[in-house]
């Protein structure tokens, strides 16, 4: 297909990573659709959001559907949406455990195979999956966050051996500790509980990884757009630490 006017749709680009994807994309010259159902923080003017609940397939496969019908094509598929919880198995009860999935991984679902069709139709499309670090290793008191990554990118590996026939590509990003909305959210939660010092907090965080700070959004954005660009062209089925080093410890 041509280079021109390429597409691509992420879920959760409101605020944090995925707004930051939103904004790497478009800067890149893709027209952006942000499926979300928050409104943006960030106004830009070649991207669009769509309300949308990533955990009601019929809203996801409208959204899809009246893309493809503006553009005619989907180039890339960046799966972001996603919530944190911090809690043990115990502490996780069948209400959290499926609130936590239907976002993280249901959401990633539907996203998924509604653009599948659309790829294949295309005979090209790339498929970034937003993991973590917690698909590599366990982390304490993140029993369903850390099960729903690590389902995201065996959701990355499996699409990307059933597709690659069809020329298209799935990757999973697994980001390390990353100063967002949703990293302070927990980390207020945590103050809240404790009495702890959040500024004290924040730094151990930092002091964690090797190379001795949070990642930015930015950085990861920066990924995202390499794995879903023709330069990346024979990489598929991967997972791709961005982590400070955390992870090779």
């Amino acid at each position: 297909m041509s280079d021109l006017a390429r597409v691509c749709v992420v879920t959760g680009g409101s605020v944090g990573i995925g707004l930051a994807v939103c904004k790497k994309f478009a800067q890149e010259g893709y027209q952006v659709v942000n499926l979300d159902i928050q409104t943006p923080q960030e106004r830009c003017d070649t991207v669009t959001h769509l309300t949308c609940d990533v955990t009601s397939q019929t809203q996801v496969q409208s959204a899809i559907e009246k893309i493809r019908d503006q553009h005619g094509r989907i180039d890339a598929l960046v799966s972001n949406a996603g919530i944190h919880v911090s809690a043990t198995i115990e502490q996780t009860d069948e209400a959290l455990l499926d609130k936590v999935f239907s976002i993280n991984v249901k959401g990633a679902y539907f996203a998924v195979r509604a653009v599948l069709p659309i790829m294949k139709a295309q005979q090209q499309g790339a498929i970034v999956l937003m993991s973590s670090d917690q698909a590599l290793v366990g982390k304490r008191h993140s029993f369903a966050y850390n099960l729903s990554k690590a389902s995201l990118a065996s959701m990355a590996k499996t699409t990307a051996l059933d597709y690659a026939p069809y020329h298209i590509r799935a990757n999973a990003v697994c980001p390390g500790t990353i100063e967002t909305p949703l990293f302070h959210n927990a980390i207020d939660r945590y103050v809240a509980s404790s009495g702890a010092d959040k500024q004290a907090v924040v730094q151990e965080e930092a002091d964690q990884q090797p190379l001795g700070r949070l990642g930015t959004p930015e950085e990861v954005a920066e990924l995202v757009y390499f794995l879903a660009s023709d330069k990346a062209g024979f990489i598929t089925g991967s997972l791709y630490s961005i982590d400070g080093g955390y992870t090779a410890q």
